[in-house]
């Protein structure tokens, strides 16, 4: 019996231990840990996804994607980090300081891992290479595990330039989006109108840089959520991150005219530096990773994650990454019985060396064993 479980059993006894489910906050961020009836020592922390405000939880029961932890008998710990938007900065800390407060009241875990969906599977890789020796595998879903800079400019700015650049007017200029604007359904509602009114320029931008997004649908949603995520990286970084004045603009209705006629942006060098700063990947891990994603990804398309593999490679560590995918269509579409099946070849992997196969995640074997 492990040290942790032997704590825990030992606070129970005197009336000490934490509830089932705990809630707190630590410096400012809430946060959950969750342990079960059954627990086998170890623990999972969890990393949630971009969301405007900072989270919060409560007891009710957990959401059926985190499930799969617990039930093969982890303890799970999430921090909701003390900031909303792309929020890495203060969640590096926050769940630093999570897994910390769970060690110093429950005892050094067996095993710790990490797992977070979309910011949260960027998270996972982040946190992998900052903390190589507090976490002996990681579990990234859905995430863009690729340098922020490339994916936010290459992918997400210049998508919604050359949106403006066909649509004028439908959205504000990235330099002037005003601090009340906000990700709604009627602002969706509007992208799509625009697109649909114009099908040639729609079907252009829904396979810019081989984003290749099955409908106007997704399109609108995904430039509705970048136009606000672009607000709001500029108000974090204190100033515009973005510079397109170098890039030449390919695949477009026509190539010559968009180049000679598209608005061009320089980036402010602190902000710039910021977007670089949180985060560039480095590729030096010391334990596995294995990557799920979905086929069909509208937010996070499936070039970006691709892209780690150079990154492990020039590093000499591409031998401790599997990416796997599952045949879903849309953003983080990854079922809870493919998660406890990932998470089940993670655990092999760690402790007796049986390396998972890239490609489709397997049919759901999962157990607790």
């Amino acid at each position: 019996m492990t040290k942790s479980v032997l704590t825990f059993l030992a606070l129970t006894a005197m009336g000490l231990a934490a509830p089932k489910t705990e809630l707190g906050a630590i410096n400012g961020a809430a946060y959950r840990i969750d342990i079960p009836d059954d627990w086998n020592g170890g623990l999972v922390i969890y990393c949630h996804g971009y969301s405007a405000v900072p989270g919060k939880f409560n007891d009710q029961k957990l959401p059926a994607p985190l499930r799969p932890f617990v039930d093969q008998g982890y303890a799970l710990a999430q921090s909701g980090y003390a900031a909303g938007g792309w929020a890495v900065e203060e969640a590096v800390v926050d769940t630093e300081s999570l897994r910390r407060y769970f060690v110093e009241k429950f005892g050094k875990p067996k095993e710790t891992y990490i797992t977070g969906h979309s910011m949260g599977g960027f998270l996972t890789m982040m946190l992998m290479e900052r903390y190589p020796n507090q976490y002996d595998a990681g579990l990234p879903l859905c995430g863009p595990l690729a340098p922020t800079d490339l994916f936010m400019t290459r992918g997400a700015f210049d998508s919604y330039v050359l949106f403006n650049y066909y649509f004028p007017g439908v959205l504000p200029a990235p330099d002037r989006i005003p601090k009340d604007f906000g990700n709604d359904r009627e602002l969706v509602a509007k992208v799509e109108k625009a697109l649909d009114a114009a099908p040639e320029k729609a079907a252009s931008l829904r396979h810019f840089r081989d984003s290749n997004l099955k409908s106007n649908r997704d399109l609108a949603s995904t430039t509705a959520f970048i136009a606000y995520m672009i607000k709001e990286l500029e108000e974090r970084a204190g100033g515009n991150p973005f510079d397109n004045r170098n890039e030449i603009y390919n695949g477009t209705l026509d190539d010559a005219k968009t180049n000679a006629e598209i608005a061009r942006y320089a980036a402010d060098p602190r902000a710039f530096a910021y977007l670089r700063n949180f985060y560039t990947p480095t590729g030096h891990i010391l334990h596995p990773m294995l990557a799920i994603h979905t086929s069909y990804d509208p937010l996070v398309p499936v070039w970006i994650p691709n892209t780690y593999e150079t990154t492990l490679e020039n590093s000499g560590t591409d031998d401790l990454f599997v990416q796997q995918y599952v045949n879903h269509d849309g953003h983080c579409a990854i079922m809870p019985d493919e998660i406890a099946e990932g998470f089940s070849e993670l655990r092999a992997w760690k402790s007796k060396g049986v390396k998972p196969a890239p490609g489709e995640v397997p049919k759901s074997t999962a157990s607790g064993n």
